[in-house]
């Protein structure tokens, strides 16, 4: 019960962060970017006009996708995974060693990377999701590993 609710709740609220973006088309990665301490030229890179619509395509749906996967309980693992390298992504831009004025090296995102590392461990979309009916159908049933890699 409480991974399941761990899974659902951390859904949620990826879920919520990213349709607030689908929904506001003036939301940007931009300035979050522009702020980067880090890695400052991978950042400018992303920030670029020509790649900017792509990044903030994948930053609203990527979090979207992420939270709905999570609330349904479906490719879990593939979806965590995307999910760490997102939440690294937005960690490697903050200050070091101070991601923010209440943190000393650990901040919101390392405990969402690491959840979602825990979910991937644990194959949590089988726990009351459609990850555990998902190796009664035609096609997991036929390739168990895709079945394994997805969820």
């Amino acid at each position: 019960m409480s991974l399941f609710a761990l899974r659902v709740s951390l859904g949620w609220m990826f879920f919520y962060a990213g349709i607030t973006k689908v929904l506001n088309p003036a939301w940007s990665a931009a300035g979050y970017m522009k702020g980067a301490k880090n890695f400052v030229w991978l950042f400018q890179f992303f920030s670029r006009p020509d790649i900017l619509p792509a990044i903030d395509f994948i930053n609203k749906w990527g979090l979207t996708l992420l939270g709905a996967s999570l609330i349904l309980g479906i490719a879990v693992r593939l979806s965590s995974k995307l999910g760490i390298v997102l939440m690294l992504l937005y960690y490697v831009a903050l200050p070091f060693p101070y991601p923010n004025a209440q943190a000393l090296l650990v901040d919101v995102h390392i405990i969402y990377a690491t959840a979602l590392m825990f979910m991937v461990a644990v194959k949590g979309g089988r726990a009351w999701g459609l990850d555990a009916v998902c190796g009664k159908w035609p096609l997991c049933s036929k390739y168990p590993k895709i079945h394994n890699f997805l969820s």
